[in-house]
């Protein structure tokens, strides 16, 4: 698992890297000494690529609390803290677990091994049903691909659009495409991946998505329409 540690306190930074150091499953890939950083670079990667946080409480200027408050979708995020008094609130924002410094290895591999359960039923419930979780303030919604319409990129927002309700997370579209099934998503134009099966109409350089209130007119881009057309069962004359 690729993983973060985001902590202000350099000492305790260098005993969480040489716990990972030392865990095969494991592989660091930043340190960050504010919460502000990481989340600017989160906010730009859409946490892709990263499997786990490791997350203090007390930082100056954003606390860990705040930054998880701040993203739609988190990878999972051990915390580790010298106050208990965070524990509770902490759970609301569905964290792995929730370490007291100063840790130490046997506690931290025990917090390791539950992370990897967790990751191992995300990976088999996706599989089996179809679905993708998001970040709703402090709850995790789930969506079904199928009830998918379109994803339209919003600044450094994209937004979900459904039959009945539209989600905005913090995510960029590279990040987003990565992540949905490529047999039944494709992206049209750089601002727009759409649901192939909602697919109702292609003409000239658009595509018609049906909603509930009566239709969705697409922009396809010039660098997007040959895979369009390619992945699209197409019978001509």
């Amino acid at each position: 698992m690729n993983c973060i540690i985001i902590d202000d306190d350099k000492f305790s930074t260098k005993i969480i890297a040489e716990f990972v150091e030392k865990t095969d499953e494991l592989t660091l890939v930043g340190t960050y000494e504010s919460a502000i950083s990481a989340i600017n670079d989160l906010n730009k990667s859409g946490s892709k690529g990263i499997d786990l946080i490791f997350l203090d409480i007390e930082m100056p200027e954003m606390t860990g609390l705040d930054l998880l408050k701040s993203l739609n979708v988190l990878p999972q995020v051990i915390i580790y803290s010298s106050q208990e008094k965070y524990a509770l609130e902490s759970y609301e924002y569905n964290v792995t677990d929730y370490l007291l410094k100063p840790v130490n290895y046997t506690r931290f591999l025990k917090a390791i091994n539950k992370a990897k359960e967790q990751s191992e039923k995300r990976d088999e419930l996706t599989k089996s049903t179809n679905e993708i979780f998001i970040k709703n303030n402090s709850s995790l919604v789930r969506i079904k691909y199928d009830d998918i319409l379109w994803i339209e990129a919003l600044e450094n927002y994209v937004v979900l659009n459904t039959f009945t309700d539209k989600y905005t997370i913090h995510f960029t579209m590279k990040s987003i495409a990565d992540k949905m099934p490529s047999n039944t998503f494709i992206r049209v134009h750089r601002s727009f991946i759409v649901n192939l099966a909602k697919i109702k109409v292609i003409e000239d350089n658009s595509v018609i998505v049906k909603t509930s209130d009566g239709s969705k007119i697409i922009p396809i881009g010039k660098s997007y329409k040959d895979k369009l057309m390619n992945d699209i069962n197409l019978i001509t004359k």
